[in-house]
């Protein structure tokens, strides 16, 4: 959860969360993520440890060994928080289908430069080193990030009035959608410019609209 969604701790201090009353429980849970996240930025993944989460949230570490088992778990809570908004996809009814999609791809390269996209290529990076780490990040996040991006693309290339696509044709599409951002983010840590992102939309939705060779 990124840092600018919540004030400050006043006077400079941590602030030490009550673990009283029916709302104990979401509470700290939000201090933890808060907290992991944060220090995720300030650190890096390796430095990031659960003794300091625990100190920056104000909580106990044996409170966050209660409901999570690793560093890891905790990323993963805070990354399904953040990005099921941040990469949502969202249509403008009076848009065009090049300007939705360069309008969403434009919202996954700003994710990227937050603290929520942060976490994301810190659990891709340490997944390909952990296999639990790739399995809990596939089952929890990727699969259904998936589901949404395929959906998304089926939706505006419906309303683009195109030649429409198959299933496999459509993962590709996703695949070559995503693909340069990633390898931009993750591969070669640079920023992804307007550029990119409004080549990368140009050429996917040309092959969208290109009829398929049984059509012609």
């Amino acid at each position: 959860m990124s840092a600018t969604q919540r004030p400050g701790p006043a006077g400079g201090k941590t602030a030490v969360v009550s673990r009283t009353g029916p709302r104990r429980s979401e509470s700290v849970r939000r201090a933890v993520l808060h907290a992991a996240d944060d220090l995720l930025v300030e650190r890096g993944f390796a430095a990031l440890t659960v003794e300091g989460i625990a100190q920056r949230a104000g909580v106990a570490k044996q409170t966050i060994y209660r409901w999570w088992k690793s560093k890891v778990d905790i990323l993963l809570d805070t990354l399904t928080d953040d990005a099921r908004e941040a990469l949502a996809w969202r249509v403008d009814e009076d848009g065009s289908a090049e300007e939705n999609l360069t309008s969403h791809l434009r919202r996954v390269a700003g994710f990227f430069e937050e603290p929520a996209g942060r976490v994301l290529l810190a659990l891709l990076g340490h997944a390909q080193l952990d296999r639990e780490t790739a399995a809990s990040l596939q089952s929890r996040f990727l699969r259904e990030q998936r589901e949404r991006d395929v959906a998304g693309l089926r939706d505006l290339l419906a309303r683009d009035g195109g030649p429409g696509v198959d299933d496999a044709t459509l993962h590709r599409l996703v695949d070559l959608l995503l693909a340069p951002l990633y390898h931009r983010a993750l591969v070669l840590g640079s920023p992804i410019d307007r550029e990119l992102v409004d080549t990368t939309s140009r050429l996917v939705l040309g092959l969208a609209r290109r009829p398929s060779p049984r059509d012609c």
